[in-house]
């Protein structure tokens, strides 16, 4: 895939081809308003939820529902049952922290954008807000950032130092200039992350899905199997659609070529490689039923962020 060639000076002056640790840190005070959306899961009864619903010793009692086929007989409630009429459901939570893994997908290719930040500021702010977001609702942080040639494996820790340690990675391991894609990495990314999460985790996948491989569909769908999985899918403007810039130079820094945006072909054949991209992952989710959320860099990441969440 080729990429229009971009340095930061060509950015608007409220763009950013970087996030720095300090930046992110600043990140908690904004984060405050997801914290609802991850402890409302704590109710839910699917075997992905937040927390496990379950009684036993060391379960917090959380309220009752009506029953549902599939519920434990024996956590029928019989007061509320006999109050109402109907059969209800007492929903315990375990009190213990639920390990919270964020994968930041930083590749060379994501050293682009040509709105308001490049694709791997976008993913390194939701990666912080979500981070900040876990820690506030009393949860353990831990994750995979994959860089260009390396990346880090963040075992879950408790309050600051789990977020703290995925910050520092982050900042580590973004991209400090734009580099050849290589089909497959993150495959091997999710392969590796599938080693390290812990069965009933919260996992969120950031990414642009441009080094995505044929072992997509099968690392998402076992991820699935035992977690609760959400995808975000990050993508700039002007991937989606070619400008009418006439003659336009594109490519790595080894390697461009110049195109014109206004032949019509050109535009046809650039908007379906990004479509081709985006209803490949859009039908895994639908298959592997994985939330998918998307993330322009020219927006405000708050908003699609609580639906995502």
């Amino acid at each position: 895939m080729w990429y229009p060639h971009h340095d930061g000076s060509r950015m608007t002056q409220s763009g950013d081809t970087q996030l720095d640790l300090d930046a992110m840190i600043k990140l908690r005070e904004k984060a405050r308003g997801l914290v609802p959306g991850l402890r409302s899961q704590a109710l839910s009864p699917a075997p992905s939820s937040r927390r496990s619903l379950l009684r036993s010793r060391g379960m917090e009692f959380d309220e009752a529902r009506l029953y549902q086929p599939g519920d434990d007989a024996r956590n029928i409630d019989w007061r509320v049952t006999a109050r109402r009429g109907e059969p209800y459901t007492k929903l315990f939570r375990e009190e213990r922290e639920r390990p919270v893994f964020i994968l930041a997908d930083l590749h060379p290719g994501m050293y682009f954008g040509t709105r308001r930040v490049f694709k791997a500021t976008l993913a390194m702010e939701l990666a912080a807000l979500i981070a900040w977001a876990a820690e506030a609702a009393g949860d353990r942080v831990g994750g995979l950032v994959a860089g260009g040639e390396h990346h880090d494996e963040l075992p879950p820790r408790s309050r600051q130092p789990g977020v703290l340690q995925l910050l520092h990675s982050l900042d580590r391991l973004q991209p400090r200039r734009p580099g050849e894609l290589r089909s497959g990495q993150l495959d091997t990314v999710l392969g590796r992350l599938q080693h390290i999460a812990h069965p009933g985790s919260l996992i969120i996948v950031l990414s642009d899905f441009q080094q995505m491989g044929p072992a997509l569909r099968a690392s998402i769908s076992a991820l699935r199997q035992h977690n609760d999985l959400r995808i975000g899918f990050i993508s700039d403007p002007l991937e989606a659609q070619a400008p009418h810039v006439g003659r336009l130079r594109l490519g790595s820094p080894e390697r461009r070529i110049e195109v014109d945006t206004d032949s019509p072909r050109l535009r046809q054949q650039w908007q379906a490689l990004f479509q081709q991209r985006l209803d490949e992952i859009s039908d895994i989710c639908r298959q592997t039923r994985t939330p998918l959320q998307r993330f322009e860099t020219a927006d405000d990441p708050l908003p699609s962020l609580r639906g995502l969440l």
